[in-house]
C-alpha cells in the first residue's frame, strides 16, 4: 500500500514539476522555482535526519556551504570541469559530515543541537575570515554555470529541468530508503534508541550513515546552487540559512519526505509574494508560519492529508443521501 502511495506521488509530482515551467512562464518565476528546487534537495535531506531518524542538525547549511565554495573555487581558479567539482566538493562534504559525525552523534538531544551548531559556526567563520581563499565577507565571483558532457545550462528553463530531475533522484532515494529495512531502523532510533538497540539495531552506525547521507544532499544542493548564481557568500550559509532549513522541514512535515519538498517551495515562494505589501511583510511572514502550526501541527503535508480525507468523506455522504 506504502509503494503504491509512493509511486503516485512520484508520478503527480513529475507530472506538476513537468508542467510548472508552462504555466508560470516568467523567468522570474522559473528562477524561483529553481532556488526552491535546490533548497529542497537539502531539506529531503534533513528531513530524513530530523524527521525519520530524530537527530538535530543546527548547522546543516554548513555542508551547503563546504560544497558550493570547494566546487567554486576549483572550476574558476583550477579549470576543474564543473562536474568534477560539484563531486569534489560533495566527497569533501561527505568525509567531513564522516568526521564531525563519529564524536558529535554519540550526544544526544540538546548536545547534539549545540556541537551541530559549533560546527556550523566554525564553517560560518573560516568561509568570512579566509579572504585569499573565499573572497571574505564579499564573497566569491565568476563561477561558471553548470555544464556537463558538452552540454551548457545557460537558461533558465533548461537550469529547471536539471535541477528537477536532480530532486526527483533524490526523492525516489529517499521513498526507498524510508520503505526499507533501514528506514524501518531509522524510525525505530527515532522512537526509542534503548529500544532499538534491544531489538539488535546498530544505532550508531544507522545514525552516522543518515548525517552522511543528509549531508551529501546538502552538498549536491550546494554544487548546484554556486553554479546557477555564479557567485556565493559566507552569508547564505551561516546559522540563519541552518535555522531557515529546519523550519521548511517542520512546516511542511518531518514524517514525509513530501513535507521537505513541500516546505522548500512555501518558504522560498511566500516572501517573493508578500514583498507587495512592504513593512507588513515580516509580520505577515511571522503570522502565517504561527497559523500554519497551529492549525498544521503535522505539517503543510499532514494538513493537506487530513484535508483530503475530509472532503472524500463529505463526498461520500452526499452519494448516501
Amino acid at each position: 500500500m506504502e509503494g503504491r502511495k509512493s509511486i503516485i506521488s512520484l508520478a503527480v509530482f513529475i507530472v506538476a514539476a513537468a508542467g510548472f515551467p508552462w504555466i508560470l512562464t516568467n523567468e522570474y518565476y522559473i528562477s524561483i522555482l529553481i532556488l526552491a528546487g535546490i533548497t529542497a534537495i537539502g531539506v529531503v535531506g534533513l528531513n530524513l535526519l530530523l524527521g525519520f531518524a530524530g537527530q538535530i542538525s543546527l548547522g546543516h547549511a554548513a555542508f551547503f556551504g563546504i560544497s558550493a565554495y570547494t566546487s567554486a573555487i576549483l572550476t574558476t581558479n583550477y579549470g576543474f570541469p564543473v562536474l568534477a567539482g560539484i563531486i569534489a566538493g560533495i566527497i569533501l562534504s561527505a568525509v567531513v559530515a564522516f568526521l564531525i559525525g563519529m564524536p558529535a552523534l554519540k550526544l544526544r538531544a540538546l548536545s547534539l543541537a549545540m556541537a551541530t551548531l559549533g560546527f556550523g559556526l566554525i564553517v560560518y567563520i573560516f568561509l568570512n575570515e579566509t579572504i585569499t581563499l573565499t573572497g571574505g565577507p564579499s564573497g566569491f565571483v565568476g563561477i561558471p554555470r553548470f555544464n556537463a558532457l558538452g552540454y551548457e545550462f545557460y537558461s533558465d528553463l533548461a537550469y529547471y529541468y536539471l535541477v528537477a530531475g536532480v530532486l526527483t533522484v533524490v526523492i525516489v532515494i529517499s521513498l526507498n530508503l524510508i520503505n526499507s529495512r533501514a528506514g524501518r531502523a531509522l524510525k525505530a532510533i527515532h522512537s526509542s534508541e534503548n529500544a532499538a538497540r534491544v531489538m539488535g539495531i546498530n544505532v550508531f552506525r544507522f545514525k552516522l550513515f543518515v548525517f552522511v547521507l543528509s549531508a551529501v544532499f546538502a552538498a549536491i544542493a550546494g554544487g548546484l546552487y554556486a553554479h546557477y548564481l555564479s557567485f556565493v557568500a559566507p552569508s547564505s550559509f551561516g546559522f540563519h540559512a541552518s535555522l531557515q532549513l529546519i523550519v521548511m522541514a517542520i512546516l511542511g512535515g518531518m514524517s514525509s519526505v513530501w513535507g521537505g519538498v513541500i516546505g522548500a517551495l512555501f518558504l522560498t515562494a511566500m516572501p517573493e509574494f508578500l514583498r507587495m505589501y512592504e513593512e507588513l511583510e515580516t509580520i505577515l511572514y511571522g503570522l502565517i508560519l504561527i497559523l500554519c502550526m497551529m492549525f498544521m501541527p503535522q505539517g503543510l503535508v499532514g494538513g493537506l492529508a487530513k484535508l483530503s480525507v475530509y472532503i472524500s468523506d463529505r463526498l461520500f455522504r452526499r452519494r448516501l443521501k
